[in-house]
């Protein structure tokens, strides 16, 4: 290993949730896995429900020191309506003391509980969203480290979330674009915010509604766009949006060595005809 090697950190502890209701959790939380640990230093531990139910729970929940092992956490559930305020306040609680967080698609629709409480943290509240048509994404802030540099791109059929609110807390980073036939033939069009950075007290926070189908989880612009915010929430991202020394994609894996023969030349594993004799 070389000394610039050994030099870098230990890489970011990152908690990633996922269950609940109407997405395909149990692909979607692996894609995130592999997609954001090729692109980042960091180490992601899973926590999956098998509930797919809108009232899926997750016990850790249940403490108010859930998350302190980690650098950051990935909201990826979908819990509309689990609404009990001792357990949502302590996932709030987490993050008010200083664990920063990442908030993806119906995060964004979690914790109903009759409050503003959750869609504080988030920085913009949603409630609903519309049809599966593509998205039209169009980046709002060249300059923000966490999109510099982006190319605004359409994506598959996907569900468009709308905007309720929007706190003075958030930076909206991109909007999308969707315009799809009405059941009387008439043509409409609807415009929200996308992704968007807030600040939750002094906890960093950066969310996108972007993230329904697979194919769009694993789409590698998507993809590093989460790799952006999640650095950014951590601090580890420069005013150019590239990695802080240390923090960026790790060095790929070098092909398995061939085992030499006992000739000392590499070993040829093709099939030849014996001769006859």
């Amino acid at each position: 290993m070389s000394t610039a090697r050994a030099a870098d950190p230990k890489p970011l502890r990152v908690l990633l949730i996922t269950g609940g209701c109407c997405h395909d959790y149990t692909a979607q939380k692996d894609i995130l896995k592999k997609g954001l640990e090729a692109r980042a230093n960091v180490q992601i531990t899973q926590v999956h429900s098998d509930d797919r139910s809108t009232k899926a729970r997750f016990d850790m929940y249940e403490k108010a020191d859930w998350a302190s092992s980690y650098d950051l956490v990935i909201h990826d559930e979908c819990s509309a309506d689990v609404k009990e305020m001792p357990y949502v306040q302590n996932i709030l609680g987490a993050h008010a003391g200083g664990i920063p967080a990442m908030n993806l698609h119906c995060a964004m629709h979690c914790y109903r509980t009759g409050t503003d409480d959750w869609f504080k943290f988030i920085g913009i509240q949603s409630a609903s969203h519309g049809p599966q048509e593509p998205i039209a994404i169009t980046f709002l802030e060249p300059g923000h480290p966490t999109t510099r540099g982006f190319t605004n791109w359409t994506t598959v059929p996907e569900e468009l979330y709308n905007n309720i609110k929007v706190f003075p807390t958030a930076q909206p980073l991109a909007r999308g674009k969707q315009t799809y036939k009405k059941i009387d033939g008439t043509e409409e069009s609807k415009e929200y915010i996308v992704a968007w950075t807030s600040d939750y007290g002094n906890t960093r926070v950066f969310s996108t509604t972007i993230g329904h189908n697979n194919v769009t989880v694993a789409d590698p612009r998507y993809l590093q766009l989460l790799t952006r915010g999640l650095l950014w929430a951590c601090a580890k991202l420069d005013a150019e949006g590239n990695p802080l020394p240390g923090y960026g994609a790790p060095p790929a894996k070098p092909p398995p060595r061939q085992r030499p023969t006992a000739s000392g030349s590499r070993q040829d594993t093709r099939h030849f005809p014996r001769p006859k004799k």
